[in-house]
């Protein structure tokens, strides 16, 4: 392949990624934010939503002082008729979403036999109900393009975490759920993969930190020590995955649940 040529289809890349339309969940901070910023430098538009408008807009005049265009949208990802709203405005005012980044999340940990059914239900709600709402909403727009991408996060947990039996079970839906909507969509140049994050320096550690009763520095130090690569992750790693997934050039991989964990893990 000559120089020009490749300079020629990185040019068209660009040119595509630039008038596509990036929804990413649960972005007003930490994985969300640091991918909704990548794909946003990637050249895509990028629908910030959390569940508060206002605490997105730290992540949207980031993106847009970078030269991006972004849009804070709050919605609760496990309310039908809210998803329903939330993804016709970001059609209306950005464009047509054929980019999903499923990302939103929370955790009620407990040992199971304290762990109550609000607990469960909330978790299955957010993490399951909530992928489930959205892909339902933005496959449409990806099948009209006859293009898109979908990236789920998942989690080392879907492989069993002490306290974590809704998390878990979560997460491991979530991985079943990806490879169905790979075999569903795929005929319409849809790809659909998993990213499952090992440990992560984000809020969400910092606040299980805190419940063990230790500084997060000393958290972070100990889940270093079982870590092949001998630190743990950080927001940007996943971010740089997510990146991969949703390019052009990753159009024949779809289907696949990739740990990002600084080892091996399934």
């Amino acid at each position: 392949m000559s120089d020009q040529t490749q300079t020629d289809q990185t040019q068209t890349g660009q040119t595509q990624a630039e008038h596509r339309t990036a929804i990413v969940t649960g972005a007003a901070r930490g994985i969300g934010a640091a991918v909704a910023k990548r794909l946003a430098a990637d050249g895509l538009q990028v629908a910030v939503l959390d569940l508060d408008e206002s605490a997105c807009a730290a992540v949207v005049s980031e993106i847009e002082q970078a030269g991006g265009k972004a849009l804070a949208v709050g919605v609760d990802v496990s309310d039908e008729a809210g998803v329903q709203a939330a993804v016709e405005r970001v059609a209306a005012e950005l464009g047509a979403p054929t980019v999903l980044i499923n990302n939103a999340g929370i955790i009620r940990d407990n040992m199971l036999f304290k762990m109550t059914v609000d607990d469960w239900d909330a978790v299955m709600g957010v993490h399951l109900r909530g992928s489930f709402l959205m892909a339902r909403a933005c496959q449409k727009h990806m099948v009209d393009a006859k293009w898109g991408r979908i990236v789920n996060l998942s989690s080392t947990s879907a492989l069993g975490n002490r306290g974590q039996a809704n998390y878990s079970a979560a997460k491991a839906g979530l991985q079943g759920f990806t490879k169905t909507l790979a075999i569903e969509l795929g005929r319409f140049g849809v790809t659909a993969n998993a990213i499952a994050p090992g440990f992560i320096a984000t809020d969400m550690t910092k606040a299980t930190a805190e419940r063990m009763g230790i500084t997060f520095e000393q958290f972070l130090e100990g889940a270093a020590k079982e870590i092949p690569v001998g630190r743990v992750g950080l927001p940007e790693d996943i971010a740089a995955t997510a990146a991969f997934l949703v390019r052009e050039d990753a159009g024949f991989v779809s289907g696949q649940v990739i740990y990002v964990a600084g080892g091996p893990k399934a």
